[in-house]
């Protein structure tokens, strides 16, 4: 959303904003019997909230097993929505408080119920605000921003992987298909306290640009340069189709999610209807 402030900071309801548009899509793959992933993306119906606070999108993947991981990342989706909206904070401040309360309602049910003893969660939402993406992001869910034809990583997983990528113990290919792929480091709900990362993206959010939320059950298909290929199409629906429909024919031995978002036409700074996609199996 881009709204222009009068000179004194005031909130000016006349201004035209971006309207942001958003398409998701979430599947069990192949073989999965359950779908532990969540998806979100809220448009506020207040205009002075979507002045501060902007537009929200997430992307959950539990795990845990049985019920345990569909449990985790609909806490994960439930508590930051809220929360991100309710703290009456700055966004990164309240993306901040929300990600430690989504950990901390993830454990404490976890901790209370054998069923769902070890449950956790990745997580990844972006609030977008006129042309900043503030994120929050734990585990290895990730966001890439689509821009001038290439796909640009946001944020950077917490696994083991990634460690030794990050040490220059392994080389790009031999992270593509370790053996260890699937540890993490860092997930919601599995410890008692857990930080995310919470930042801006130095990426400004652009008009032509597209953003992508999703789950590992997607990127672990494609490289940078084959998930750009399918975002410079023109139509989210489409684009959500076709990548779908490539994972699938792929193996999708994994649940997986996209969730990709655009600025489309302008519109006057009003009240407007709220609106949640959520898509749940």
């Amino acid at each position: 959303m881009f709204w222009r402030k009068k000179s004194n900071g005031a909130f000016n309801p006349e201004i035209a904003e971006k309207n942001y548009q958003a398409v998701a899509v979430t599947d069990t793959g192949n073989s999965r019997l359950h779908n532990e992933d969540a998806v979100r993306f809220i448009r506020p119906a207040n205009a002075r909230t979507r002045q501060n606070m902007g537009y929200l999108a997430i992307v959950a993947d539990g795990m845990g097993g049985h019920a345990s991981g569909e449990v985790a990342s609909s806490i994960a989706i439930e508590t930051i929505s809220d929360l991100y909206y309710n703290s009456h904070r700055k966004p990164l401040k309240a993306l901040r408080i929300a990600g430690e309360k989504a950990n901390e309602e993830i454990w404490e049910l976890a901790s209370h119920d054998k069923k769902l003893r070890g449950m956790g969660t990745t997580c990844t939402a972006a609030a977008i605000i006129g042309d900043k993406i503030y994120l929050l992001h734990i585990g290895d869910s990730r966001a890439y921003l689509y821009k001038k034809g290439r796909a640009i990583q946001l944020t950077e997983d917490h696994t083991y992987v990634q460690q030794l990528l990050n040490a220059g113990e392994i080389t790009p290919f031999e992270a593509r298909n370790h053996p260890d792929g699937n540890i993490l480091t860092k997930s919601l709900g599995t410890a008692k306290k857990r930080a995310c990362d919470i930042f801006v993206s130095d990426q400004k959010f652009e008009e032509g640009d597209k953003l992508l939320l999703c789950s590992d059950g997607l990127y672990e298909y494609f490289s940078t340069q084959e998930l750009a290929s399918f975002l410079a199409g023109e139509n989210l629906g489409q684009i959500s189709q076709k990548l779908s429909a490539s994972v699938l024919d792929r193996g999708a031995h994994d649940n997986f999610t996209i969730l990709l978002v655009e600025a489309r036409n302008e519109v006057k700074g009003k009240n407007l209807p709220t609106r949640a996609i959520t898509v749940e199996l």
